[in-house]
């Protein structure tokens, strides 16, 4: 399936995400996914000087996407999920390795909103699957079937800002899969992973080039979903920087409903 490719005229507004952090009562222990039925895990409080990187080595990735988490809100404090054993997310990907409802399409996106995971199929095969943060309760992600119409790879928020700034929230890498009847668009774009769903209604992936530059952490970023998804649907253009609109962007199915209940406690 050709994407085709055409200028994109600047849209008056955009679901955009909220910049903060309110962590109290969101912690990555405290939401169930159905896909932990399959992996064990553990609850552990980062303590001073702990990170992902220290804790796990070449692991880190594998216990961050499994967290929904990046590494700059895996700080002391935070609590995580840590697998008993790690050896279970080498391959852990919580989707179905095959969609017959992508079979005829070249490329199709699926959003799974009770696992806050995003899978891409090729013609019904899963491709790569990735972590999301999606819409908190007050401003919940549209379900149902849409199709991308648009990308613009250095987006930003017209409603937000970075905290403390007059700087506008990046949005970089985004692909624009709905406009509602207000004219608000949503889109699947880099942005914070904390851990939880907290965006205002848009998908967000890891952007961690994003964070260093607008955060300075972390000194090297090395998960960028948000890119590779967004090149996977475009192609690469380097140096391109205008939005486009896309003719015959990929299909994106939105399913399942948000976590948010606190598991039950731990034996």
């Amino acid at each position: 399936m050709a994407v085709t490719l055409v200028a994109l005229s600047p849209h008056t507004s955009a679901a955009a995400e909220d910049p903060t952090d309110p962590t109290e009562g969101h912690t990555p222990c405290a939401i169930h996914y159905p896909s932990d039925d399959g992996i064990p895990w553990d609850c552990r409080r980062l303590q001073k000087g702990e990170t992902l990187e220290r804790l796990f080595g070449a692991r880190w990735p594998e216990v961050a996407r499994f967290n929904r988490i990046d590494r700059r809100h895996a700080y002391q404090g935070r609590e995580i999920r840590v697998p008993r054993n790690l050896a279970d997310l080498s391959a852990f990907a919580p989707l179905p390795g095959h969609l017959a409802v992508g079979e005829p399409y070249d490329q199709l996106i699926l959003i799974d909103l009770d696992e806050q995971y995003l899978g891409a199929y090729e013609q019904g095969k899963l491709r790569f699957a990735f972590p999301i943060a999606s819409g908190e309760v007050e401003h919940e992600t549209p379900v149902g079937r849409f199709r991308i119409t648009a990308a613009d790879p250095a987006h930003a928020s017209c409603l937000y800002h970075i905290e403390r700034t007059e700087v506008p929230y990046p949005m970089r890498y985004a692909l624009r899969f709905h406009v509602n009847r207000e004219g608000v668009s949503y889109w699947i774009h880099g942005r914070d992973m904390p851990g939880y769903p907290a965006s205002h209604g848009c998908v967000g992936l890891y952007d961690e080039a994003m964070q260093r530059d607008y955060y300075g952490v972390p000194d090297h970023p090395q998960l960028e979903d948000a890119r590779q998804l967004f090149e996977w649907v475009v192609g690469r253009k380097e140096g391109t920087t205008q939005p486009m609109e896309l003719s015959s962007g990929p299909p994106v199915i939105i399913q399942g409903v948000a976590p948010g209940r606190r598991l039950p406690p731990r034996q």
